[in-house]
């Protein structure tokens, strides 16, 4: 099993396993967490403290943890046995990049596990070794460039979660396709037919027919961060890209943006 490992943090600076893993992360807020003594799930930790940690930029298969009629997803427990094997017994640091506390009252951090002189940056490790996807929010938006780098060559290789069709790629032309996976997290690709502005909000069209075909859609404030990136989203009109977030059903099948890093351009014609 791959090993994703941190050169050291010294003075919340990151010396990360690339310059653009350092340059994405070198902002966090990094403090001592201390030890763990439960991994909950892929992506959740308890420490000494008593702190529940949600390892944030990222989203393992999740398991019901006392919620009745929540399905188990494919690849849960084995995303928890490698958190597990990775993160218990062991001492932390927690990097914060963006809101801090959620609404359940748990720390939204970057988790590094000491490892003699190393860090292990458990979110990298995850997501490198096919147990969790990139999952990100306009709040907290640190360390995602290194994390999509990562989850990229992992689905490539198949690893994990990306050999089970519960968690592949949906095409952008198939919206009955998507149509089943309303309520969900899922990654959709296809060719933008046409970017327009209507009113307040920015419509990405994958169809012709707006009440039956794919539509990602744009409100204001997050196109204010489009704007802050300089990213033109009428220009993505005609290119291949990748969405990422949670399916709706609103005339048709469609995903709501709120920042950049849910939009990989793929190709331009």
């Amino acid at each position: 099993m791959r090993s994703v490992t941190l050169a050291s943090i010294s003075a919340g600076i990151l010396a990360a396993v690339s310059p653009a893993a350092a340059e994405s992360c070198a902002e966090l807020r990094m403090v001592k967490g201390g030890l763990v003594v439960q991994v909950t799930d892929g992506d959740t930790i308890v420490l000494d403290s008593g702190i529940t940690v949600r390892m944030i930029g990222t989203q393992a298969p999740k398991l019901p943890l006392g919620r009745e009629g929540f399905p188990t997803w494919p690849l849960a427990e084995e995303a928890k046995a490698q958190l597990e094997a990775l993160a218990l017994n062991k001492r932390v640091q927690l990097g914060y990049g963006g809101q801090e506390i959620d609404r359940y009252d748990r720390a939204l951090a970057h988790v590094f596990v000491e490892d003699g002189e190393t860090l292990i940056w458990s979110q990298l490790h995850m997501v490198a070794n096919g147990l969790a996807r990139v999952y990100s929010f306009p709040d907290n938006r640190k360390c995602l460039g290194p994390l999509l780098a990562a989850e990229a060559r992992a689905r490539v290789e198949g690893l994990g979660i990306w050999a089970n069709s519960y968690y592949r790629v949906r095409q952008a032309d198939r919206p009955e396709m998507l149509t089943d996976r309303v309520g969900d997290y899922e990654l959709v690709e296809g060719r933008v037919l046409t970017a327009e502005k209507s009113g307040a909000r920015v419509y990405l069209n994958f169809g012709r027919f707006y009440k039956e075909d794919f539509t990602v859609v744009i409100e204001g404030p997050a196109q204010r961060l489009f704007d802050d990136d300089s990213i033109d989203l009428l220009a993505l009109e005609g290119a291949l890209v990748r969405v990422r977030g949670w399916v709706d059903d609103r005339d048709g099948p469609r995903i709501e943006v709120t920042h950049p890093e849910q939009i990989e351009v793929l190709g331009r014609q």
